[in-house]
């Protein structure tokens, strides 16, 4: 006959309550220790069992989100950035553009550091319970075109508009055609005013290059 604490591991296996399993034991010591009644020692359980989830949760939209590698904003050296870049992100950092659905270019010379601030804006929205996904200019067109082509397209625009953000890197690192400008701006504009974009380019600023493009997402 199995013994309470086996049945409970049982459970908790059925249920895939995993940090409840496995903080049982320290959790009842603790509470031998502390003397505490039964709802302290389900609150002090359950919330371990909450805190290994949104984990669990953090890492897999990481996972999902593509990143290349993984960057953080503590790794940028301030000091090495553009001025301009210097002075928007502390606002950027607060994810406000993210909650308000704005769009966001980040533009310069390669080595500036757009794509590191982009992904590590990413990074910082996936451990804030934000959807992510991150891609390159190219690699979206790709996509975009053989959906086009097996009339799937509804269904990738679909999954496009749900992610409350999108990186799109390396935009004008690549040429494109007409019909490519065309499928990528409509592509981008289902999530013009709902949801956020950050696109990075070597185009320079919008003022001077592909303003249309750029000022059409940003509104």
């Amino acid at each position: 006959m199995k013994s309470e604490k086996e049945t409970i591991y049982d459970y908790a296996a059925e249920l895939k309550l995993l940090a409840f399993k496995e903080e049982l034991e320290c959790t009842l010591s603790l509470a031998a220790e502390e003397n505490w009644n039964h709802l302290q020692f389900l609150t002090e359980l359950l919330g371990k069992e909450s805190a290994r989830r949104r984990e669990c949760r953090r890492r897999s939209r990481i996972r999902s989100a593509g990143f290349p590698q993984m960057k953080y904003l503590h790794e940028l050296v301030m000091e090495d950035m553009p001025k301009e870049a210097q002075v928007i992100l502390p606002e950027l950092e607060t994810l406000d553009f993210i909650r308000q659905g704005r769009n966001l270019v980040l533009y310069g010379n390669p080595g500036t550091g757009k794509t590191h601030i982009a992904t590590a804006l990413g990074i910082k929205a996936c451990q804030q319970d934000f959807t992510v996904l991150f891609t390159s200019v190219p690699v979206l067109l790709t996509q975009i075109r053989e959906a086009k082509s097996a009339k799937t397209l509804r269904t990738l625009q679909l999954r496009f508009e749900k992610y409350d953000l999108v990186i799109c890197d390396e935009f004008g690192y690549v040429s494109c055609d007409k019909e490519g400008g065309e499928l990528l701006f409509n592509h981008l504009s289902l999530r013009a005013g709902k949801k956020a974009t950050i696109i990075t380019t070597n185009l320079g600023s919008p003022d001077k290059s592909g303003g249309k493009f750029f000022n059409s997402i940003e509104n």
